[in-house]
Formats: C-alpha cells, sequence, structure tokens
C-alpha cells in the first residue's frame, strides 16, 4: 500500500475529530474521501501530510514511517488544500518558481518544471501574469500547478472544485485523470458526490469522526440499496392495472401520479420484463420509461441522514 494510516486518533479538546481511523490506499488509485463538515476529513488529511500531529496512531506512506521519514516523504507529495495557497504579489510563473526551490528543483530542471506546470493547466500564456487578476477557476488551476510543479508521486486535493465555473471544474477533473494516467496516485475530497463517483476508484465516508462504510462505488450502492424504482409513462392508466403490477413476483408497491406509473421492486427481483407484460395486456402504451439507479448521494444520505452540504 502506497498510504497505510492505523488508529489515527486527534482531539481539539474536548472535541474527538478523528476516532481511530484505518485508511489503506493502493498505488495509482484516485481515492475518494467523502463526509459531511466536520466529518473528520481535512483533520485526517492534516495527519497525513504534517500539517496537523495526531495523538496517536500510524502513518506509513512509501513504505515509511511519517514520524521517521518526514522531510523525505513531504519531498514527494503535492497538495492542493482547500483555501488557496499562492501569492497575489507574484506572477503565476514566480508562483511555481517559489513552490519548485521549496520542494528542492535544481535551478536547470526548475524552469523546465514550472512551464510544464503551467502547460498542463492551460496557463502557460498567463505565466507573466498576477493571480489578482485572475478568475477564481484559473487561481483553482494555479493552485494545482503549484502543487504539481515537482511531479509528486501522492497528490492530495482537499475541495479542488469549490467555487469555480464549469468550464474550469471539467478542466480540473480531466486534469486529475491526467495526473492519475501519469503516475500520481490521488486522495481526493469534494462537496460533489458526481465528481467522486466519476473520478474515485475507492471511496471512504467518514462521519462523526470515524469511518462508516469504504469500497468501491458499486460496494457502497449495494451496501444500502434493496429497492429500485421503475417509472413509466402510459398512455392510459386504470387502477386495475396497477393492482395486477402490485400482484407480480418481486413488487414491493405501484402507485400513479399523473400520467405516469412508479413502480417499487425488490432489488435484483429482475421484475421489468413482468411489469411491462402486464403493461402490454391492458393495451396500454409505453411512452417512456427510466429505471432509477442508486447514486452516492443516496448512499450518503442512508449512512449519515444528511446531505454533503449540510
Amino acid at each position: 500500500m502506497l498510504v497505510e494510516v492505523s488508529n489515527l486518533v486527534k482531539r481539539y479538546k474536548d472535541v474527538l475529530a478523528v476516532d481511530n481511523v484505518n485508511l489503506s490506499i493502493a498505488e495509482g488509485e484516485i481515492f475518494g474521501l467523502l463526509g459531511p463538515n466536520g466529518a473528520g476529513k481535512t483533520t485526517t488529511i492534516n495527519a497525513i501530510t504534517g500539517l496537523s500531529k495526531a495523538d496517536s496512531g500510524e502513518i506509513k506512506i512509501f513504505g515509511k514511517n511519517f514520524k521517521d521519514s518526514e522531510l523525505a516523504i513531504k519531498r514527494e507529495l503535492g497538495i492542493v488544500p482547500q483555501d488557496l495557497a499562492i501569492f497575489e504579489d507574484l506572477t503565476a510563473e514566480e508562483n511555481l518558481c517559489y513552490f519548485g526551490k521549496l520542494y528542492g528543483l535544481s535551478r536547470s530542471l526548475l524552469k523546465e518544471r514550472v512551464s510544464e506546470a503551467l502547460e498542463f493547466t492551460g496557463l502557460l500564456d498567463k505565466r507573466k501574469q498576477y493571480p489578482k487578476k485572475f478568475s477564481g477557476g484559473m487561481k483553482r488551476r494555479l493552485n494545482i500547478a503549484c502543487a504539481i510543479v515537482h511531479r509528486p508521486k501522492l497528490i492530495i486535493m482537499d475541495e479542488p472544485t469549490v467555487g469555480i465555473d464549469p468550464q474550469s471544474r471539467n478542466h480540473i477533473l480531466q486534469s486529475i485523470r491526467q495526473l492519475n494516467e501519469m503516475g500520481s496516485t490521488i486522495i481526493y475530497t469534494s462537496h460533489y458526490m458526481e465528481e467522486v463517483e466519476e473520478l474515485c476508484s475507492q471511496i471512504v465516508i467518514m462521519d462523526h469522526g470515524r469511518v462508516i462504510a469504504k469500497g468501491t462505488k458499486e460496494e457502497l450502492k449495494a451496501m444500502v440499496t434493496v429497492d429500485e424504482r421503475i417509472v413509466m409513462e402510459l398512455s392510459s392508466l386504470n387502477f386495475t392495472l396497477v393492482d395486477n403490477i402490485k400482484q407480480l413476483q418481486g413488487v414491493k408497491d405501484s402507485y400513479v401520479n399523473g400520467s405516469e406509473l412508479t413502480v417499487i421492486s425488490k432489488k435484483r427481483s429482475k421484475s421489468l420484463g413482468r411489469i411491462i407484460d402486464c403493461v402490454a395486456e391492458t393495451g396500454s402504451e409505453i411512452l417512456s420509461l427510466n429505471v432509477e439507479k442508486p447514486t452516492l448521494e443516496g448512499v450518503f444520505l442512508t449512512l449519515t441522514g444528511r446531505t454533503l452540504r449540510d
């Protein structure tokens, strides 16, 4: 494993922010860390990056104990914090030079890596401009450029797309995929469920400082999904049809809303074919049909009892 977190505990006075958290992150993963505000995500990330000291537990990165090899590990980390970490009185190029020097890049290599990171984030033509003139999305992209200028093995991204326009958001998501394809392992937190569902190969959900679920998105959905919802718009409806569908094997409920018929059936009951046959027998025409699939948003709400933006 590239990252191993064992029994991590962090307190702030009387508040137990992280409660015996265990994480294992394999090399090459995009690892999603989800949880409502106050769940302990950022505290966990701060402990992994050394920005805050854990009260107890062990962190290993690249097979090295963080306490014993902190400097060597930090040279291979790239951190994109939730709050922008750029200097508005330095140009985009000067920002990258500053962070590149912090990571120990030699003068000859620095110029090459700065140009590479600016081009990767679509800011090469803005290299001589000051961030105070940038849009929110451009500032976020510069934040990422500063984090990858040294080609880190592990990149930690804490809410990298918050508060930006859709175009910049899509650019950043595409960049994350490319960084992963180029060999970087990524730890990713977001308030946007669709981003995590689209990007992440493994996902952990935290709440009240604890890990409450982990797995692939399919495994998480299977964990809480017990019903399938089928919504059909029909040319004609009657209560006999609704009653007949309720009698079908695997069907739990059926009800009408206007011209729509909604059927709740047990997961994997393979009842769709029987429902369609039942509709056809009445002579009604199916105008539209939608099988609603479970989403991470639904999984999250079921497990935590609150939305991600609470």
